[in-house]
């Protein structure tokens, strides 16, 4: 389930980018978030007035789980890029990333009338690469060798989804 983001929910930002783990998936930066940057990053992308950011809970429970959020909203050109962080890691690999993404690909085609969802993925970030193919993303190019991790060099995917391939999927 999708909702907007409160002020409360600062608290998890902080503990999901402060976690290497989650750090390791999301930032282009080798390690987790300082407070201050996190804090910056919660107003502004998360509850600032122009924040396409919703947060993600799992349906039932309420639980907080993550944050997804478009930006770079082109409306001349019908495009935006998507962003998704799932922070609660007992939550990895169960699906709430796919269906969150769904949500907001549903929302970008039909209310927002876009006509392309664009984002950028780690190459070692299978899990995430398979749930955004599920939603009807391609694979539109690379950049090689983009980010080191782990001790070696890999690439960053770019992918989208366009609404007629939603159309096609729904």
């Amino acid at each position: 389930m999708l909702r907007r983001h409160v002020a409360e929910n600062l608290e998890a930002f902080r503990r999901w980018y402060r976690d290497a783990e989650v750090a390791r998936l999301a930032r282009y930066q080798d390690g987790p978030m300082a407070i201050e940057e996190i804090d910056r990053f919660f107003q502004t992308r998360a509850v600032g007035p122009e924040s396409m950011a919703m947060a993600i809970h799992v349906r039932g429970a309420g639980r907080l789980i993550g944050t997804c959020a478009f930006s770079q909203l082109d409306g001349d050109n019908g495009s935006a890029l998507y962003h998704i962080t799932i922070g609660e890691k007992d939550a990895w690999g169960r699906g709430y990333g796919t269906e969150a993404t769904r949500l907001m690909v549903d929302h970008a085609f039909e209310t927002l009338a876009l006509h392309r969802v664009a984002l950028s993925v780690f190459e070692f970030n299978e899990r995430a690469i398979r749930a955004y193919r599920r939603c009807g993303f391609v694979l539109e190019g690379r950049s090689r060798e983009a980010i080191h991790r782990d001790g070696r060099w890999w690439d960053e995917l770019a992918m989208s989804v366009l609404e007629s391939d939603w159309r096609r999927l729904k």
